[in-house]
């Protein structure tokens, strides 16, 4: 090995243990979120629990509002990753829908997925950085599945009701609060999300293993 290749490796060494350090805080600050909100997020508590130093936690974030901002991404991105990823993998709209209600149960089961419900509540009638960042992304997930409810009637797989984008809202409701009910208590949550939205498209509910087995 020569000594010109060892800079480059210090370099991406230290990248991954501050992407280990970023990654830890945005999930004890988002466990933090979820369980206190924004008004009583103590950034002490937070760069404890990640293991860190309150020091450690301002050098990558300069202040609440700007971790607070970062963790509203990063549940974007790991949902987008865990639950997204499952309903752009479905050809028909319809197991398009049913895979996020499915999907976002198990993302429930995590203790960060209550993140985005109770800083939109908090945030609600507020002009403030987080809450419009919780508003853009309700928006654009109202508009990806009012475009799937769509998409599902013209094919004529899901019969005619209300207008798409206030189903789709309605789906985004029910998926929330079946979630964040039944988190953790498999499979009821997967199976009782996925009535919630054959319901609300005007579908029967699927037979289930529990339900031969009741």
């Amino acid at each position: 090995m020569t000594g010109a290749g060892i800079p480059g490796g210090v370099r991406r060494t230290q990248a991954e243990r501050r992407a280990r350090t970023r990654n830890a805080l945005l999930e004890a600050a988002a466990r933090g979120l979820s369980t206190y909100g924004y008004a009583n997020l103590a950034l002490e508590r937070v760069a404890a629990e990640a293991g860190y130093t309150r020091g450690a936690l301002y050098h990558q974030f300069a202040n609440k509002e700007e971790l607070a901002l970062a963790v509203v991404r990063w549940v974007e991105e790991t949902w987008n990753a865990e639950v997204g990823r499952l309903s752009a993998e479905q050809a028909d709209p319809v197991d398009a829908l049913l895979a996020i209600a499915r999907g976002h149960a198990v993302y429930c089961r995590r203790d960060v997925a209550r993140v985005m419900t109770v800083l939109a509540v908090e945030f609600a009638g507020q002009d403030h950085p987080v809450g419009r960042a919780i508003t853009d992304i309700a928006e654009r997930f109202v508009a990806d599945c009012a475009a799937l409810v769509a998409a599902a009637r013209a094919a004529g797989t899901v019969p005619a009701g209300p207008p798409p984008q206030e189903t789709a809202q309605a789906c985004l409701g029910v998926v929330e609060a079946v979630g964040i009910q039944l988190a953790g208590q498999a499979p009821h949550d997967t199976e009782l999300a996925e009535r919630a939205v054959r319901g609300l498209l005007g579908l029967p509910p699927a037979h289930t293993d529990t339900e031969v087995h009741a």
